[in-house]
């Protein structure tokens, strides 16, 4: 929504469009400034940021097939001071996904000559 307003601003002002898009004008230039000085972000997002390229080396690292527990041990082997939900959150916002393992599901569907 902050991207739609970027993209318009000049041609119609922001308090016209934030009338319209249910967010309000303070909310849209609390988060420009956010996004300008990162200082003014929250610990937890500029710890985030910081993480995110972690996140995604560790993964990459292992040829993309590393779960949320292993990525998690990973990081704590190299230093990381980190929660596994965090991990698992940073994930999530990124797309990252292990590989699932386990029992093929694959059954013979022969058909039976009476049946």
């Amino acid at each position: 929504m902050i991207a739609f307003i970027d993209e318009h601003r000049d041609a119609y002002g922001v308090e016209p469009i934030c009338r319209v898009l249910p967010i309000a004008p303070s909310t849209y230039h609390e988060r420009l400034a956010k996004r300008r000085d990162p200082a003014l972000q929250s610990a937890r997002a500029r710890r985030d940021e910081e993480l995110k390229p972690e996140v995604l080396r560790v993964f990459a690292e292992n040829f993309g097939v590393y779960g949320v527990r292993k990525v998690w041990r990973q990081m704590k082997r190299e230093g990381f001071d980190v929660a596994r939900c965090t991990v698992q959150r940073l994930m999530r916002d990124l797309g990252l996904q292990g590989v699932i393992r386990g029992k093929r599901d694959c059954q013979d569907f022969r058909v039976r000559p009476g049946g």
